[in-house]
């Protein structure tokens, strides 16, 4: 029996649904090999996964600290480089490898208090709860459903042709450029869901709080970033500048005193004029290089949540938008099954390639594809699986989504750029996925012949299916 599928949303021609050809048998097979992959790693999960966080986490930390150190001379350019450079990837980890994948509930099987989805929070302007619903649950439940996966444009782009076009879409190039600067803070508002309180689905008393939360998360950024850590680095260098007698190069004049002698020469400084040039003279002596390191810092920090927001918004943008990708009507996905559910995540998503590095700099989301599929599971067992899901995909027929970045990226802001105007078709999609051949031109051998271990969901050493704190999908049961 196979399946029907849904056109009339659409004037132009369709591609061939990827679930066109699988009969209700074949998705219940694929149903129990996806949950036979998922089950086989975690009954597998042990010291070296708990080690990896926890390297990663304490790795993260230290550049921190490698940066507020380097920062400390922030007034000299190559301290002030290898300084934003350290706090930039170090915002990138705790991002997308640590606080993306720790509140999807990764690593709750540990249960250590200290790295679980119910109590992780995030140096960044979503808050957990709002995060954890829009995106674990509506965008990881719902993937590329066209009306239920918000994330799909984030309410604010037209990326799918199915979408009606508005001429508020023209300028959509703009504001996704503006977007990639300010990616935390736009993911934040989305986060929000004004739609549901448009449609009376959401009370305004919710939005409020959620507000809240957001405010409250701005202000402690805004208050670490560009006062506290500022202040902390001018402070320093004001204490080894007192110590050294001034020795330390700074600028000639501070911008103090040039606002003291500025005032012994108006009004108020008439009678007073001594003193002002006397605190002049201590400001121009002791300040200049404080002042100095002040604003270097602020600009560092700045410049290192600029360099997270655009790594972000890249690598989720990339993973999701290429023209590989699929979405599905709500017709299409009615009375949807577990293999079905599975298809969708499979074809919905994109994988990047890359070196080891890039995939723990992304999060591993250069594995989107093995993301969508498991999305509890570790991001280090991504590369694992991934050859079993290419099995899966070449035995059923199905496309397996991947490309470098620069290919998917350049993909996504073509896609951006074109259908900010009327109009607009889907772009063609892959075939099915098969393996690589080898340099005499036959095949190499079987991915499968590789990895026929596998446990059946019914082992007896296989793990229960996870659900943690921080996971709120909700496939069709098993």
């Amino acid at each position: 029996m196979t399946r029907s599928i849904d056109r009339t949303d659409t004037g132009t021609r369709e591609p061939q649904s990827p679930l066109a050809h699988l009969s209700d048998d074949d998705l219940e097979q694929i149903a129990k090999e996806f949950d036979a992959i998922h089950d086989e790693v975690y009954s597998s999960l042990g010291d070296k996964d708990r080690q990896y966080i926890k390297n990663v986490i304490a790795t993260q930390r230290q550049l921190v600290v490698a940066g507020r150190l380097l920062l400390f001379a922030s007034s000299y350019k190559p301290a002030w480089v290898a300084g934003t450079a350290c706090l930039g990837v170090a915002k990138i980890l705790e991002n997308m490898e640590i606080g993306h994948n720790v509140m999807h509930g990764q690593w709750d099987w540990m249960n250590d208090p200290d790295i679980h989805s119910s109590v992780w929070d995030w140096d960044t302007a979503s808050t957990a709860e709002a995060w954890k619903h829009s995106h674990n649950y509506i965008h990881h439940t719902f993937t590329n459903i066209r009306g239920l996966d918000k994330d799909l444009g984030y309410e604010i782009m037209r990326i799918d042709p199915h979408q009606k076009w508005h001429p508020v879409y023209l300028a959509q190039p703009l504001y996704n450029a503006l977007l990639t600067v300010l990616f935390e803070w736009g993911v934040a508002l989305h986060d929000l869901d004004l739609e549901a309180l448009w449609a009376g689905e959401k009370s305004t008393g919710q939005v409020i709080e959620e507000l809240k939360g957001i405010f409250g998360k701005a202000r402690a950024q805004f208050v670490k970033d560009y006062v506290g850590w500022p202040l902390v680095s001018a402070a320093l260098f004001g204490l080894a500048q007192v110590a050294l007698q001034g020795r330390l190069p700074q600028p000639k004049t501070s911008r103090l005193g040039r606002r003291l002698r500025s005032m012994s020469k108006g009004p108020m400084g008439k009678g007073r004029s001594g003193k002002f040039r006397t605190a002049a003279h201590l400001a121009d002596r002791y300040l200049p290089g404080v002042e100095k390191t002040f604003l270097a810092t602020v600009l560092a920090d700045i410049t290192a949540n600029i360099i997270r927001n655009v790594w972000a918004h890249a690598i989720i943008f990339c993973g999701h938008f290429p023209d590989q990708t699929y979405t599905f009507s709500k017709k299409e996905v009615e009375n949807e099954s577990r293999g079905g559910w599975y298809v969708r995540q499979l074809v919905g998503a994109a994988n990047i390639e890359g070196t080891p590095m890039f995939h723990i700099l992304s999060g591993n989301l250069g594995y989107q594809v093995e993301h969508h599929l498991f999305p509890d599971m570790p991001s280090t067992r991504y590369a694992e699986v991934a050859p079993k899901v290419k099995d899966i995909c070449e035995r059923y027929e199905l496309p397996y989504n991947s490309g470098r970045l620069g290919k998917q990226w350049f993909m996504v802001h073509r896609t951006i750029a074109r259908l900010a105007f009327p109009g607009g078709k889907p772009r063609p999609k892959p075939g099915p996925y098969r393996r690589s051949q080898d340099p005499t031109g036959g095949p190499v051998p079987s991915e499968a012949a590789r990895f026929r271990d596998r446990l059946p969901a019914d082992h007896p050493d296989a793990g229960p299916e996870h659900e943690g704190g921080g996971v709120k999908v909700d496939p069709p049961p098993r």
